[in-house]
């Protein structure tokens, strides 16, 4: 398997820096799969600048609007905005300054320093890096519904390797841009400043071929 799949950080820079439970796991795929786990080993580390209520922290000086819900175990950090009627289920680790939209929903995924989901979005067990754009309506889907085997495979080296997990989304690298109602399907691996276009399906699922942003292989 190619070794750069497992390396979190060629993709998201500060993402063990920013979420040090992380380390515990080896692939992304693993890291989706025990969120809970890591962001109860987050809550462990917080300090009073959290309001903690059971297993939910949000900064004090983040924003979670009226309607929204969150559930445990969950950490909002300084500076995020969760707007009215989003749902953060499963475990969600939102890094500073992440915004997540009204009517959004994120489960069992990390959001990493100043990105932002619109609204309408969905990002089912996923990592996200910093300064990531969701446009409104973007779906990072988890879970291969259409199939009888629904374990995931991600296109490493031009090569599907499987994960052995049934719920995998995205992997999406620092600076990049998904536009309104594209959908990722699941075990999609993004490198930093990719480029989805609005109402592109990304399935890397379907080629034996690498996915290619400008001239630069997707993995590899």
């Amino acid at each position: 398997m190619s070794e750069r799949i497992l390396s979190v950080p060629a993709y998201i820079a500060d993402a063990f820096v920013r979420c040090p439970p992380l380390t515990d796991y080896a692939t992304p795929w693993d890291m989706c799969v025990h969120a809970v786990e890591v962001v109860r080993a987050v809550l462990r580390t917080l300090g009073s600048e959290f309001a903690v209520v059971g297993e939910v922290a949000v900064h004090r000086a983040a924003v979670v609007e009226a309607g929204a819900v969150v559930r445990a175990p969950a950490v909002v950090s300084d500076g995020c905005v969760v707007g009215a009627h989003a749902y953060l289920r499963d475990g969600v680790f939102l890094d500073r300054d992440v915004r997540v939209g009204p009517s959004c929903e994120v489960k069992a995924s990390f959001v990493f320093r100043g990105s932002a989901l619109a609204h309408l979005n969905y990002v089912g067990n996923s990592l996200i890096g910093a300064r990531v754009n969701l446009e409104a309506g973007a779906v990072l889907a988890n879970r291969l519904n259409e199939r009888e085997d629904k374990r995931i495979s991600v296109l490493a080296g031009g090569r599907l390797v499987s994960t052995g997990v049934e719920r995998f989304g995205a992997l999406v690298g620092d600076d990049s841009r998904i536009g309104a109602n594209a959908v990722t399907t699941p075990g999609t691996l993004l490198p930093p400043r990719s480029i989805v276009r609005r109402l592109e399906l990304v399935d890397q699922s379907e080629s034996s071929q690498e996915y290619r942003r400008d001239s630069s292989p997707w993995v590899g």
